[in-house]
């Protein structure tokens, strides 16, 4: 009995792969034109709620469309600017900084903007929203209050953007959900602690060479938890908000929480490993300890810390004005 899925054969980056022209659709693009439409549709029902109404004005459909496309424009730049000079250790982008954007490889292939960072995609979505409110004098936390009760749902087909690219797969497992992702890194089945761990889940090895061992598919996780759970959570409370900008905080410490704790499943970056790590030798596809932390990890402690600095001053502000 195997213990272990294999990442489905019938799924290719490319939604038509064998199609000329149509070969340039990927399934992570299409993932993004979702998220976004999800995210639309839900700031629209909000908006009718009148939530982003005040006695000046009453948002409508064009101030929600201008809203989200300054948010995605600033979200998608900073994504990328975070993956390129911050994750990436080549030092390809910062010699060569034309490349940030450039959507082909080496040989002239289209690759599209392959490499985002949510913690990038984080600080430039808000940055978008704050430049959006300013120019058109409208309340910040109200509007940012609003747009996060879309966020997380949205996020959620992007993490599944991931699973269909066959990226961001967690560290090796011998839970029964643990999938083979065939880019992940291959191991000698030579080695004792490999034999060991193919017998736990009924894998046969070849007498010599390379094996691909099963992971966890913290996509999923990261779909679920970051994206559906959070959601539930923020939609639940929108209508129960004790000051503008509490949303805000929820979400922002929630994917923090969230986050930092799938990323003890999530096999860190390659060329970072991990930032702090109580012992620096450690291999990052398994965790051998709770104290090794990844960049991912320590980005989203801040994000828990700010969020909870947010919460004491806004409730603390809000008695106040009582």
């Amino acid at each position: 009995m195997f213990l272990y899925i294999n990442f489905p054969s019938w799924i290719h980056d490319q939604i038509f792969p064998n199609v000329k022209y149509l070969s340039l659709l990927r399934w992570y693009g299409l993932m993004y034109l979702v998220a976004f439409s999800t995210a639309y549709y839900l700031l629209q029902k909000v908006r009718k709620e009148g939530a982003l109404d005040t006695p000046e004005y009453k948002a409508t459909e064009d101030d929600i469309f201008s809203f989200i496309f300054t948010g995605i424009i600033f979200l998608l730049v900073g994504a990328r600017l975070f993956s390129t000079l911050i994750y990436d250790t080549s030092g390809l982008y910062k010699s060569k900084p034309w490349l940030i954007f450039w959507p082909f490889d080496a040989n002239g292939k289209f690759t599209g903007l392959a490499g985002m960072s949510y913690h990038g995609g984080f600080v430039g979505g808000l940055l978008g929203m704050i430049v959006w409110c300013k120019f058109k004098k409208r309340p910040v936390l109200k509007w940012i209050d609003a747009m996060v009760c879309a966020i997380p749902l949205g996020y959620t087909f992007g993490r599944l953007g991931n699973f269909m690219n066959g990226e961001l797969y967690g560290r090796i497992t011998t839970m029964p959900w643990g999938m083979v992702f065939p880019a992940a890194e291959r191991f000698s089945a030579k080695l004792p602690w490999v034999k060991e761990f193919a017998q736990k889940i009924g894998m046969e090895l070849p007498a010599s060479g390379l094996v691909n061992l099963p992971r966890h598919p913290s996509q999923f996780y990261e779909a679920f938890f970051e994206g559906i759970v959070l959601w539930l959570i923020i939609w639940n409370l929108r209508k129960y908000k004790k000051f503008d900008g509490m949303l805000a905080a929820v979400y922002t410490g929630g994917y923090g929480f969230f986050r930092f704790f799938i990323e003890y499943f999530r096999e860190p970056d390659a060329d970072l490993g991990y930032r702090i790590a109580k012992d620096s030798s450690a291999p990052i596809y398994t965790n051998t300890s709770l104290l090794n932390f990844s960049t991912g990890q320590i980005l989203c402690f801040l994000m828990m810390l700010l969020a909870i600095v947010f919460i004491v001053v806004g409730l603390r502000l809000s008695k106040k004005e009582k």
